[in-house]
């Protein structure tokens, strides 16, 4: 039975994280209570899984009536900056996740001082900025796009005249499919262009220099409390409108040089964040000058189940949730 309300609800099997998670090896036990951050499509998702598996949900976020309520078993309608309504969430569950990057890190932080919280709040600041995001990537020895901070015009400026054009502009935080970004030419107006950043919210940009790529893959990671991490299949993406249309697997033509690379790229990343869940892994693939070789640029990070794995559900033995 699915009880919404919009105030905490208490699930009627009450358990501990004492009782219901395995020291050890971090591993539920059946009839455990997983809470689940964001109350969206991947959530609902999340909740289906969990349920095929003898788990039940708890779903918090500020809407009455999202999609995951439909399926979860409890679900608490609260602003994430409601600490009250945090207590008694972590309270009622053995484990928290969360099913979208683009929610309250402090919550995720006040919550991890209750209860198990994967993946912890340090992956998910990482992977909510992209300056944070793209550095600690770098620090690994991994290439991507050529960067820079903007915070004002004036280091937009210093920012297009080191990286060049074409580059894209895009909001340091909570942006996705396409949304948040400006494509920078000769011809734009860079006022302009720090204005449509603004208008968005954002007080801070990243800009990227234009990648040419003939593709886009990406690689699901999962890695548990005991650090073994496991690669799902390269992928590849193809959009519509900033917004994935089609996903092939296996990629076309895809050599099994640079398979092996984007893999060991994915594992690495995740092994560097000291994950425990899943991470997507969105990779370019850059031809090489006068060469079939393609180069392997990572474009971004997802800490959650990603939608160019949803494919894992009738496709592997072990879906991606």
């Amino acid at each position: 039975t699915t009880t919404t309300t919009t105030t905490t609800t208490t699930s009627t099997t009450t358990s501990t994280a004492s009782t219901k998670v395995e020291k050890l090896t971090g591993h539920l036990k059946p009839g455990a209570t997983i809470g689940i951050l964001g109350g969206g499509q991947l959530g609902r998702m999340i909740a289906v899984a969990a349920a095929q598996l003898g788990y039940r949900t708890h779903v918090f976020c500020p809407e009455s009536d999202p999609p995951a309520s439909q399926v979860c078993n409890s679900h608490s309608a609260s602003p994430y900056s409601d600490l009250s309504s945090l207590d008694k969430f972590a309270q009622q569950v053995d484990v928290v996740t969360y099913e979208f990057e683009n929610i309250s890190a402090e919550a995720v932080e006040y919550l991890a001082q209750k209860t198990k919280v994967y993946p912890s709040s340090k992956v998910l600041r990482t992977c909510q900025d992209r300056i944070a995001e793209k550095s600690f990537i770098t620090s690994l020895g991994i290439p991507t796009a050529r960067f820079s901070n903007v915070e004002n015009v004036s280091q937009l400026t210093s920012a297009v005249q080191n990286i060049g054009v074409p580059s894209v502009l895009k909001s340091n935080m909570f942006g996705y499919d396409g949304k948040g970004q400006v494509k920078i030419t000769k011809e734009t107006d860079l006022n302009t262009a720090w204005d449509a950043i603004l208008k968005t919210g954002a007080k801070s940009a990243i800009l990227e220099s234009f990648v040419d790529f003939s593709r886009e893959v990406s690689v699901i990671v999962a890695r548990s409390p005991t650090g073994k991490a496991v690669a799902y299949p390269v992928v590849e993406n193809q959009h519509k409108n900033h917004i994935l249309h089609k996903t092939i697997v296996p990629p076309k033509a895809l050599s099994p040089q640079t398979e092996k690379k984007a893999k060991e790229i994915a594992l690495k990343i995740a092994n560097g964040l000291d994950l425990i869940g899943l991470v997507a892994v969105e990779m370019f693939l850059v031809r090489k000058s006068g060469s079939d070789e393609e180069e392997v640029l990572v474009n971004e990070l997802a800490p959650r189940p990603y939608n160019s794995g949803h494919w894992s559900i009738e496709g592997c033995n072990v879906s991606q949730f």
